[in-house]
């Protein structure tokens, strides 16, 4: 006896869900987790913040890319994914849409972990970028203070470098700029007013 086909999940189930739940579907399975909290929030703004000028607006950098926190992704069987940062060469994406999914592979994204995505992140993401030839991945790890950077070669991902608190990341695909990661690790320090 066969089993059931099981349903494909929607757009319509992902704006079904709660507001304190962020959804993504890929390759038509809908997965949910908690909205990100402080530290990830924070970690994604500092890389944004870093890597936004020199590629996005060309300030002190090359120019030539579109990065975008959080965005929209609509690939084939995955009508929204959304990586915590991502990068696309303008000379691939050259006029990106105004109102509606993205729909051109990025060429890079970044994923920050946290107890409730680590697992779906490195398992589940991470195959689903290499299947869909996306050609940079970092992972930053707030709990082991690191970055990792691959590189995807024959749709597997290839380690290009790992960097720590008390180095500079210099890596591909935003090579020409040296990020000071000392402050990413950092605890805010709390102000006190007179």
């Amino acid at each position: 006896m066969g089993h059931p086909a099981q349903k494909l999940a929607t757009y319509a189930d992902l704006l079904a869900l709660p507001p304190a739940v962020k959804g993504e579907i890929l390759d038509g399975v809908l997965y949910t987790q908690p909205r990100p909290r402080f530290r990830h929030a924070r970690a994604a703004s500092f890389l944004e913040h870093g890597i936004f000028g020199p590629y996005d607006q060309g300030i002190r950098g090359p120019g030539g890319w579109w990065i975008l926190v959080e965005p929209g992704i609509e690939l084939p069987g995955t009508p929204e994914v959304s990586p915590d940062l991502a990068g696309w060469r303008r000379e691939r994406m050259s006029e990106p849409p105004e109102d509606e999914a993205i729909k051109v592979v990025p060429d890079w994204v970044c994923e920050i972990l946290s107890p409730s995505t680590r697992n779906y992140d490195q398992r589940i993401k991470k195959a689903f970028y290499a299947k869909h030839g996306v050609a940079f991945l970092w992972i930053v790890d707030p709990d082991a203070r690191i970055i990792t950077a691959s590189r995807l070669e024959n749709g597997l991902w290839l380690e290009i470098g790992v960097f720590g608190a008390e180095e500079p990341m210099r890596v591909a695909p935003f090579e020409a700029i040296e990020i000071d990661l000392s402050d990413l690790w950092e605890k805010p320090k709390n102000e006190t007013s007179l």
